[in-house]
């Protein structure tokens, strides 16, 4: 009956949309320029943009588009290869967060999340970055606890009427001293009043980056040969990292049909917190999107498709065993979306639509010899995750003081998985046993999960805005949580996305979380927005069924890896209960104006927050410490520039289950200057000034270098080191 009733409400959402464009067709809007100042755009409920200018700023420094994200209230990022961090949102990471990426929610296709959804997109063509951390409405999007984050490229860009055609153009270039990073980027349009045809292409490589002064390395490379000599951080290299994108977009009235399909290669990419690297990654998307202005609302609907293969092995850091042990993935994501924006009056906005996500992955790892031969092993086979939602949401603006948003969402998601073998069938052998008990379960699972959001703002007068809300959000396991199988310790290592060495087993009947969060914000600025600002968010969440994880006590385990309190242990999912609580406080400051030496702004971000396993009374994985990062920024014509000072405690909280390393407080120091001429902007950087030695947080362990296929052939306790000083240099070149 579930299953009937979230069908039918999915076939009337798009029955009614779909015919109230039809009936509109002949209403279309004509197009209208408007002249004149701009206006502030409307915040919307939870979210956070970042702004053009720090977009800019912060782009010279990484070819990570997560990084982006570092200056947003509440938001911390997981450390991985060096151009796929993973976001976390008040504690709740990777795919617990929903990351779309130009509309699309895409997928990783890697038992270690090495192709993270925002690894997908440069920097260099990112324009837009918005988050809504905790509560997020349900028109944005379900199947997630922690917020959701909407990266977009620039919109299509047309000639204006008159014009015969508009020509654009951007390259550029960068050059950063730790790692010896380089690269270029390039686009181009053309568009006519009605047509726009767009290319780009970006281009990134680096070796291996420096820690800070202090930083020894702590095991053999490869084949048992000597120690990675100075303070380098093993496999944190990349190269052949290249993104194409081709676009087509039309436009009439109000109406705009685009069309995307890009292509990223990665030819080699080392992760110094995976006991394997990334030594091969194609990735291919295509994107079809309409939106229609109508004189009720407007519509909006989209289709993409993503194809991924994907390639593992060991890097010239890591000690091979013979011929090492390559794992190779194949996967393929289908979605569509329709939503549309209804006017009912002055007062009432209805938000309605449906979306369908269909995911299907393979994962196997070829046989090179003795005990890993002779047949392939699959660690998944035909796993597929489908996924169906429908959502309403209703705002009504009561006066110009309240604003209220209640929505509802219904997802219902399907797992699977077909039967699996290892490297040798046989029942006396390392895999048999745990394959034939595997292929006996009953893999197939169906979960009707439900979301509710209720948020309302009250703005009192110009100087201050309060909101508050609450949201019932559920997520359903991914399928590296629930089918991989085997309890041997060398393929249970290679399955582990978190990055803390530890070997991971799946669970196939691991339930849905869902996560109850209540959150309060206040906002004060003066009336412009402009002088001054301080906003705080304060925040609790309790989540039924976290999925966290226990010690494995199979047969395969020994007794010491229920009982040990260092090293590296097997693991396997299982629901319990957390929660999570914090506090994000950021403001700014127009310290000064002058008439020759331009103004000066302060900025000041605070991040706080704490997670606990209600069930076990631990602490929850990689939570990022208490951490505070100030800056002043002195602009004057066309030159700007930022010195920044951070600082994070120490994190003790750790997760005992895991064996978390504990990291020690540490603090940074950062300068960044850009300058503006004409149709030419410049960059200069140095980040790390001092040259510090400091932990990554949320780095996890690093097993970068020697025997990463055993449990016991790193040394333990040693976290990934953040970054050393580098210089970083930026052109582009608007024609």
């Amino acid at each position: 009956m579930k299953k009937r009733y979230n069908v039918t409400i999915v076939a009337v959402l798009l029955v009614l949309l779909t015919t109230a464009a039809y009936a509109e067709n002949a209403q279309e809007l004509p197009e209208i320029t408007v002249t004149g100042p701009a206006q502030e755009e409307a915040q919307p409920f939870s979210g956070n943009k970042v702004q053009k200018d720090e977009l800019d700023s912060l782009k010279s420094a990484t070819n990570d588009s997560a990084r982006l994200l570092q200056d947003i209230p509440g938001v911390s990022l997981y450390g991985a290869g060096g151009v796929s961090s993973l976001p976390a949102i008040h504690g709740l990471a990777d795919d617990r967060v929903l990351i779309q990426v130009d509309g699309m929610n895409l997928m990783p296709a890697c038992p270690n999340h090495m192709n993270s959804v925002l690894s997908y997109i440069d920097p260099t063509k990112v324009a837009s970055v918005e988050v809504f951390a905790g509560i997020t409405p349900v028109s944005i999007g379900g199947d997630s606890i922690g917020g959701t984050i909407q990266v977009k490229s620039a919109p299509p860009e047309f000639a204006k009427t008159g014009e015969s055609a508009l020509v654009k153009g951007l390259t550029g270039t960068f050059f950063r001293s730790n790692g010896n990073a380089r690269g270029y980027n390039f686009g181009a349009i053309l568009a006519g009043p009605w047509v726009n045809i767009s290319y780009s292409e970006s281009s990134s490589r680096a070796d291996n980056y420096t820690a800070g002064k202090d930083f020894k390395p702590v095991a053999q490379g490869r084949e048992g040969g000597p120690l990675i000599p100075g303070n380098v951080v093993g496999s944190s290299a990349y190269h052949g990292v290249t993104n194409r994108d081709v676009g087509l977009a039309l436009r009439h009235d109000g109406h705009l049909l685009q069309l995307n399909v890009s292509e990223q290669k990665v030819g080699f990419e080392g992760f110094p917190n995976q006991r394997m690297d990334m030594t091969a990654n194609k990735n291919t998307l295509i994107n079809l999107r309409y939106t229609g202005q109508y004189t009720w609302g407007d519509l909006e609907a989209r289709v993409y498709n993503q194809d991924t293969r994907h390639k593992m092995d060991m890097g010239p850091d890591r000690f091979f065993y013979g011929t090492g042990m390559p794992m190779e993935t194949k996967a393929k994501t289908r979605g569509a979306l329709l939503q549309g924006n209804i006017l009912l009056s002055e007062r009432d906005t209805l938000r309605a639509g449906a979306e369908y996500q269909n995911y299907f992955l393979y994962d196997w790892w070829p046989p090179v010899g003795g005990s890993m031969g002779p047949n392939t092993f699959w660690n998944i086979d035909y796993g597929q995750r489908n996924k169906i939602d429908a959502f309403v949401e209703w705002e009504a603006q009561w006066n110009p003081q309240w604003v209220s948003q209640l929505g509802v969402r219904s997802d219902t998601v399907k797992t699977n998985a077909g039967p699996v073998q290892g490297y040798d069938n046989g029942l006396a052998g390392l895999w048999g046993n745990d394959a034939a008990a595997f292929n006996e379960l009953d893999r197939k699972r169906t979960d009707y999960n439900w979301d509710l959001t209720a948020l309302g703002r009250y703005t009192p007068g110009a100087a201050q805005t309060y909101e508050a809300g609450y949201a019932r959000k559920s997520r359903s396991p991914n399928l590296y949580q629930l089918y991989p199988w085997a309890t041997n310790a060398m393929a249970a290592l290679m399955n582990n996305f978190v990055g803390d060495g530890n070997g991971y087993i799946g669970n196939a009947y691991l339930k849905p979380e869902v996560a109850n969060t209540f959150s309060l914000t206040g906002d004060w600025h003066d009336a412009g927005r402009k002088k001054w600002g301080l906003k705080a968010t304060g925040y609790y969440t309790y989540i039924q069924d976290y999925i966290d994880a226990r010690r494995c006590d199979f047969s395969q385990c020994s007794p010491a890896n229920v009982a040990a309190t260092t090293g590296f242990v097997l693991l396997q999912y299982l629901n319990q209960s957390a929660q999570l609580y914090g506090l994000d406080l950021s403001g700014h400051m127009v310290l000064a104006e002058t008439a020759g030496y331009g103004s000066f702004t302060g900025n000041a971000l605070l991040n706080y927050v704490r997670g606990k396993n209600r069930t076990t009374g631990d602490n929850l994985y990689n939570i990022m410490p208490l951490n505070i990062k100030l800056a002043v920024v002195h602009r004057v014509g066309s030159w700007t520039n930022t010195a920044e000072f951070q600082a994070v405690t120490a994190k003790n909280s750790v997760s005992q289950v895991r064996n978390e390393i504990q990291t020690g407080g540490y603090s940074l120091f950062n300068f960044r200057s850009s300058y503006e001429w004409k149709h030419v902007r410049i960059d200069i950087g140095v980040e790390n000034v001092f040259n510090r030695f400091y932990s990554l947080p949320l780095g996890g362990a690093y097993v970068g270098q020697g025997a990463s296929m055993t449990t016991n052939g790193i040394p333990w306790g040693v976290p990934v080191p953040g970054m050393g000083r580098s210089l970083n240099v930026a052109l582009n070149v608007r024609f």
